[in-house]
């Protein structure tokens, strides 16, 4: 079994597993919960900025995680109407 790569504290922001044509499926997380979660200890901007920069910018591979964001897909789709 492929080992998948987690993102330490955050199994409750789980979505599931996502799975890619030609490469091994990665771990989805849902990145609004995430900041959520992160905007107990900071402000909302600096959660925000805390997990761009070392979230979403520690790349650790292939099997790095995958992360959903429902209010970015909520705009677009706001957007496309």
């Amino acid at each position: 079994m492929h080992k998948m790569r987690k993102c330490d504290g955050y199994d409750d922001c789980i979505l599931g597993v996502m799975e890619r044509f030609g490469q091994e499926p990665i771990l989805a997380y849902d990145k609004d919960k995430m900041l959520d979660k992160l905007a107990e200890e900071m402000t909302p901007e600096e959660a925000e900025e805390w997990f761009d920069f070392n979230i979403i910018g520690a790349w650790v591979g292939d099997e790095t995680p995958c992360f959903v964001s429902r209010q970015l897909w909520d705009w677009i789709e706001e957007s496309l109407e």
